[in-house]
């Protein structure tokens, strides 16, 4: 029997398994390519990651050197298995600023910190006086609520658009129209809270000739005393700053009559700032051994290159606070922060002759002051005449005429003051930026 071969079948036998086997090559090389590309990316991620905590480890080394007072430089590296990070250090403000980069096998990840020189400091209350009590007369009134350790007196049913509370046992409300709700051992000649909708309530032991729209709570026990919001300790950290920076001698009484740029500073007797047309441009705490005079339109501002932070002017002479270190605020003068919001002015008066029982005024504003301006008069008495608009006031003892006006901005809640050098940084920001 003959047979013949079928040249056309071995051909094509050949074509398939040549074919199925470029066909296991290609998968073979797939699932090699696959296992090398997963690979990569695994070490990649891993790398990315030791990047990272190496740019964390460079930021928290130098955030721990600024902040304990320790030596470091602008820039600086840190080392781990071989790989580095490197951070610089950016002053913005007055605060600081790391840039901390971690590269591992060109993995970069960076780190961004932003530290603030500042301490904090929070004021609750539109006014807020010692046991020195407030007492307002013709037509000042309070846009905020008010915390008085001592009387609260009304001459002229004075309007408080808040809240009043008049502490301890001899706590007394007596005149007032208030929208708020009153807290007093004793009320009295008041109307509490408003009448559509009916709102304000009244705690008290006595009460008497007072319309309340909202609920009584009588025998309601006394509010405890309030401490004042800026201790004296604080203060003289800001005095110490202020004599490490330029310290004036003379002329005395110093005046101030152009644009001037000026603090930390330390003068050491009277301060006359006055004139029109210029601006007293603040950079840190100045403090003024003596009396403090502001008038004739000056303008006092705060620096735009320390953003949201806050600056103090304080009157103190140690050797007198009875008829010293007292400060008047005359004929429309202004006051105005950085720019930022949350920057105010804030003035400071260490006089304590109302502490003792004497009649001298710490703070006085006659005719108009207005801008970001507190007051704080811890030991003495603030006597606000006239149009005044201030945003917070806070003394031992408080009195308002005319047309005074406070006007309470909920930013005081959280102001920053600067702390000076050394141990006083804290973190505001830590964030990852690439």
């Amino acid at each position: 029997m003959d047979y013949k071969c079928n040249k056309q079948s071995g051909q094509a036998l050949m074509t398939t398994v040549i074919f199925l086997l470029f066909i296991s090559l290609a998968v073979v090389l797939g699932i090699t390519v696959s296992s090398m590309s997963a690979s990569v990316l695994a070490r990649d991620f891993i790398d990315s990651k030791k990047s990272y905590f190496l740019a964390e480890a460079g930021a928290e080394d130098l955030a721990y050197r600024i902040s304990h007072g320790m030596n470091y430089s602008s820039e600086e590296a840190v080392s781990f298995d071989g790989f580095f990070a490197t951070t610089t250090v950016i002053d913005v403000a007055g605060d600081i600023e790391i840039n901390s980069t971690g590269d591992v096998s060109k993995n970069i990840r960076k780190i961004k910190l932003s530290l603030t020189n500042a301490t904090g400091v929070s004021f609750h209350y539109g006014l807020q006086a010692g046991e020195g009590g407030v007492r307002m007369e013709q037509s000042a009134m309070v846009t905020g609520n008010l915390y008085s350790n001592g009387p609260v007196l009304s001459m002229n049913k004075n309007k408080i658009w808040g809240d009043v509370i008049s502490a301890g046992p001899a706590g007394s409300i007596t005149g007032v129209v208030a929208t708020g709700t009153a807290y007093a051992h004793s009320i009295a000649d008041s109307t509490i809270g408003e009448q559509i909708p009916e709102t304000g309530d009244a705690y008290y032991v006595n009460i008497n000739n007072t319309t309340v729209y909202g609920d009584l709570y009588p025998n309601s026990p006394d509010q405890p005393f309030a401490d004042m919001p800026i201790s004296d300790d604080l203060i003289n950290d800001w005095k110490n700053i202020a004599s490490k920076g330029t310290v004036i001698t003379a002329p005395c009484p110093y005046v101030i009559s152009e644009d001037t740029t000026m603090g930390p500073a330390k003068i050491e007797c009277d301060l006359d700032i006055s004139g029109t047309n210029f601006a007293l441009t603040l950079t840190g705490p100045i403090w003024v051994v003596g009396n403090i005079t502001v008038r004739n339109s000056a303008e006092v501002k705060i620096s735009p290159s320390l953003g949201r932070k806050s600056i103090a002017i304080i009157a103190d002479n140690p050797a007198n606070n009875l008829t010293s270190g007292k400060i008047s605020l005359e004929q429309s003068i202004s006051f105005h922060g950085s720019g930022s919001a949350g920057s105010y002015v804030l003035v400071i008066s260490q006089n304590n002759s109302a502490e003792n029982g004497g009649s001298e005024h710490a703070i006085q504003i006659q005719n108009t002051a207005s801008g970001d301006l507190l007051l704080y008069a811890p030991h003495g008495e603030i006597y606000l005449n006239n149009r005044s608009d201030l945003r917070e006031v806070t003394a031992y003892k408080l009195l308002m005429r005319n047309q005074a006006n406070v006007i309470y901005e909920t930013g005081l809640a959280n102001l920053l003051f600067s702390s000076g050098p050394g141990g006083g940084f804290s973190i505001i920001s830590w964030r990852e930026v690439e």
